[in-house]
Parts: structure tokens; sequence; C-alpha cells
């Protein structure tokens, strides 16, 4: 979700909407919910699940899980939502080298270009037979380039969340899985498209399945994992973490 200096809210919904497939909506600071764009479902997209950014002009940027087309239910889009509820699909994955699949919130750098996470496609060499996800960028013009592709290994599987940036240009992320026990790493990217592995999770008490970060002025990272920490619940009960420069 997204807000406002005029304190509305905006945000999505993975189902619902006229078409069961996902929404964008937004409340104001009385509580208002409007319903701003109803998916179809087709090549519009389907299954908002990432969040949403806002520019100053107002428009929205955001992705969908499935939808686009490439794949049975699609492969998923980036799309972009003006102030007056119109969508424009930015792109539209194949689950093929590009990626496919992005759930992460987008980032969106001072001259336009959009930088996001794909779950799937990339390197189909992962254990579950499925692509290993990449990190992408999308330019001004919409032309996709994809900034690393997840192998599996040590380096991580699978981001399920979005980025992270550093004004040196360097990127920040999560993988749900991979790493050294196969429970998700941070990393960093670097502006050569090189890989660095911050920290590998063990699924003991530093947590396991990393969902996205914050970073602060003196560059540290924060985020939480959905399972490690306490192992009294199956798979863990989860963990608030930092990672230190």
């Amino acid at each position: 979700m997204c807000g406002t200096q005029l304190e509305t809210l905006y945000g999505t919904t993975e189902g619902g909407g006229v078409n069961n497939v996902g929404t964008v909506f937004k409340i104001n600071k009385t509580g208002k919910y409007t319903a701003v764009y109803s998916f179809r479902g087709g090549r519009d997209g389907n299954a908002p699940v990432g969040g949403l950014i806002r520019d100053s002009a107002g428009n929205l940027y955001g992705t969908t899980f499935y939808g686009g087309g490439g794949c049975t239910f699609g492969c998923g889009t980036v799309f972009k939502l003006d102030s007056k509820g119109n969508e424009t699909v930015l792109y539209r994955f194949t689950d093929g080298a590009d990626g496919g699949f992005p759930v992460g919130r987008l980032l969106r750098d001072a001259a336009g270009n959009l930088y996001g996470t794909a779950s799937g496609g990339g390197n189909f060499g992962c254990f579950d037979g499925e692509g290993c996800g990449v990190v992408f960028k999308l330019d001004t013009t919409n032309g996709e380039s994809v900034l690393y592709t997840f192998t599996g290994g040590a380096d991580g599987e699978h981001p399920h969340a979005g980025l992270v940036r550093h004004s040196s240009g360097n990127l920040y992320g999560t993988t749900l899985d991979g790493g050294n026990s196969g429970w998700g790493v941070v990393f960093k990217l670097d502006t050569m498209g090189t890989e660095t592995v911050l920290h590998s999770f063990g699924s003991g008490s530093d947590g396991a399945f990393p969902l996205g970060l914050l970073r602060d002025a003196a560059g540290n990272l924060y985020g939480v994992a959905e399972g490690g920490g306490n192992l009294s619940c199956q798979g863990g009960c989860g963990t608030v973490f930092e990672v230190t420069p």
C-alpha cells in the first residue's frame, strides 16, 4: 500500500472485484473506499499481490502474478494506472529467460526506470522444476533487461519480495529459498550484475524464508522471516532480523 500527502491510501487485493481476479483501490482519510480498477484476468493482468508505488504525477505502478498471456493463466505483468484509472500494461512476462510470476513491490529510480523481482522463470534448474527467478529492470521505453538470474544454489532462488536501492545503484533483496541450507538469502546486486550473498539462512535461530527488506541511512538492513526462530511452531514461528553492513 502507498500513501500521499493528502492521506489517501492506495492498495491492491489479490482477488475480488468485478471479475474476482483482483483490484486496485483507494481509501481516503475519512475511510471512504473506492475501487480504482478491476482486473479482467486476461492480458491486463490477474492477481496483483505486490503492492503499489506512485510517481509525482499520480500514476500508480504494480505487478500481477498471473495474466498477460504466455502461460496457461498468464505469467504476470507490470502495469501502470493513471490518475483517471486507465490501465496500461508495461510488460508481459513469458516465464522464459525474462522471468515470470512477479510477487514483490516495484522500485522506481529518479529517471523513471522500474526494478523488481520475478519469482519464476530464468534458470529452470531448481529442485521443484520451476524457474529460479530473476531480478529485472524495465526502462522508460518499457524494455525489459534481466539484471540477475538465480541458479537455485548458494545464490538463492524464488525472490518473493521487492528490492531496496542505494544511491550508488546497488540493489538489495531476499530470496524465499536457496542458499547454503535452502532457507533463503539476503543478497546485494551491484551495478555490474554481480551478486553477493550477505546472509544465508540456516532455519535455526536466525530464521528461514525471508520476505523483504528495509534499509536505514547507515546501511543496516531489516526484514522478517516467516520461519525459523522459535521452533515450537511447525517450521519455526519466524523472526525479525537485522543484517549490518
